[in-house]
């Protein structure tokens, strides 16, 4: 457990997982309300089932690492793909070869960070992820936002804090701003040529299969996708032994 100190006198917190130094990093890209510690042990256990080492971090405004300075941009997805997450990668783990594994809003971060084809990325694993907003995405951050105003969520607090309320409306009154309503990376995908694997559930909250069958067919890499049986928007917590297994065999598979 560490804490890595960037502009504007803030930090990000981060762990690192032991491994075979041989073996690529595995790094977790959390969900819009989530942080490291809301894995649990998800990331121990693929690590040990790899030998990988891994980083788990927790974006800027969430869990353990400095709150948000400012308000919230529609960029704010790219910033988090294209500045935060490559600053970090470079300072703990430099020139280290490594697989993204994001988990929705961090699906959609991988997605944007592999269309730039970094030299040390092996490959993408998303579950979940974002490639544009459909009405089912409104439609489940609107219901989310009225259950949170009405008492809904205080495990959040246990994770982030004080940071709970900002980050919270942070992630819904951004997903339900006009200016957002047109976001979209669908034209990013012919970009990324890494070996990826392509997990959601088939009862997923924010999302239909279209998302899911976009990611597979316009990416340039091979991929490897599976629609998990009665699984909702969090397969590695709904169906956790089945995507440990998924996941394990394709890293497997790549390094």
């Amino acid at each position: 457990m560490a804490e890595l100190a960037i502009d504007n006198n803030q930090h990000l917190y981060y762990e690192l997982i032991e491994g075979d130094p041989r073996q690529p990093y595995l790094v977790f890209l959390h969900e819009g309300l989530g942080c490291s510690a809301m894995w649990k042990q998800f990331p121990l256990q693929l690590c040990h089932l790899t030998s990988c080492p891994g980083l788990l971090y927790d974006r800027l405004g969430y869990g353990n690492s400095s709150p948000l300075a400012e308000p919230r941009t529609i960029t704010y997805v790219h910033d988090y793909a294209l500045i935060e997450l490559p600053e970090l990668l470079s300072r703990v783990t430099p020139e280290a070869p490594h697989i993204l594994i994001g988990h929705s809003d961090g699906g959609s971060i991988a997605l944007i960070y592999g269309a730039q084809n970094p030299p040390q990325l092996k490959g993408i694993i998303t579950e979940a992820a974002h490639i544009f907003i459909e009405p089912i995405t409104a439609e489940g951050i609107r219901r989310a936002d009225q259950e949170f105003e009405a008492g809904s969520f205080q495990a959040l607090y246990k994770y982030h804090g004080d940071k709970t309320q900002q980050i919270f409306k942070a992630w819904s009154q951004t997903w339900l701003s006009a200016q957002f309503l047109n976001w979209n990376i669908e034209n990013l995908l012919s970009s990324v040529v890494q070996p990826m694997l392509v997990l959601q559930g088939t009862n997923d909250e924010y999302a239909t299969r279209r998302q899911f069958d976009l990611i597979c067919t316009k990416s340039a890499g091979p991929s490897t996708s599976y629609l998990i049986e009665q699984c909702g928007h969090t397969p590695h917590k709904d169906n956790p032994d089945q995507v440990l297994q998924l996941m394990a065999q394709f890293i497997r598979s790549i390094v």
